[in-house]
């Protein structure tokens, strides 16, 4: 463990940042009126938009949400880097939807007020042709981040067990990211003080 530190924190999107999953939605994500819905509060916690008074569903009104493990961690990683920590957040999608899942950065939002793609910036990797091997070596060469100095959470057992050859810390989340899953990536960096 000598010398890593966690650097780039790379999520999947589909049901590891943010449920449904793209290919599951009526149509565009678009925003739409709270007034129009009959919303539990955590629901609208969790479905933030840039519009205080919309949020992102698709045509059949189901709302676009964000897990609050991913949430969470997308805050910490925030309140890391304006505390000068060298860390930063990115993105390694194989969604077939690009257009709805940038449509879904440039909206939602968190309690920080950052959208998710004030987030990750221009780390985004969508490509739904290669597997995630081949996102995170382009997201190696576009910040010069060693492997050993990423953790990449993915729902999806298989893209897991897809990057084990080059020595990225994954972290399997089945049901979406956690809290849980974060702590497990700080402890394993030995951030658990921060």
């Amino acid at each position: 463990m000598a010398g890593r530190m966690l650097r780039l924190v790379v999520f999947d999107l589909d049901f590891t940042i943010w449920q449904p999953e793209m290919y599951q939605l009526w149509g565009k994500p678009r925003l739409t009126p709270i007034k129009h819905l009959n919303l539990s509060k955590q629901t609208l916690k969790e479905a933030q938009t840039t519009d205080a008074n919309k949020i992102l569903t698709d045509n059949s009104k189901t709302p676009i949400t964000v897990f609050g493990g991913a949430a969470h961690a997308l805050m910490e990683i925030n309140r890391l880097r304006e505390e000068g920590h060298d860390i930063q957040a990115a993105v390694a999608s194989r969604t077939d939807e690009p257009d709805f899942a940038n449509t879904c950065m440039q909206h939602l939002k968190l309690d920080d007020g950052t959208t998710l793609a004030e987030c990750f910036g221009d780390r985004i990797v969508i490509d739904c042709y290669n597997d995630k091997t081949h996102h995170l070596e382009q997201l190696r060469k576009q910040t010069d981040i060693p492997y050993d100095d990423m953790c990449f959470f993915d729902n999806e057992h298989w893209n897991i067990q897809c990057v084990q050859g080059i020595n990225v810390h994954s972290i399997y989340t089945p049901d979406g990211m956690t809290k849980k899953a974060w702590r497990d990536a700080l402890k394993h960096f030995e951030m658990t003080d921060w």
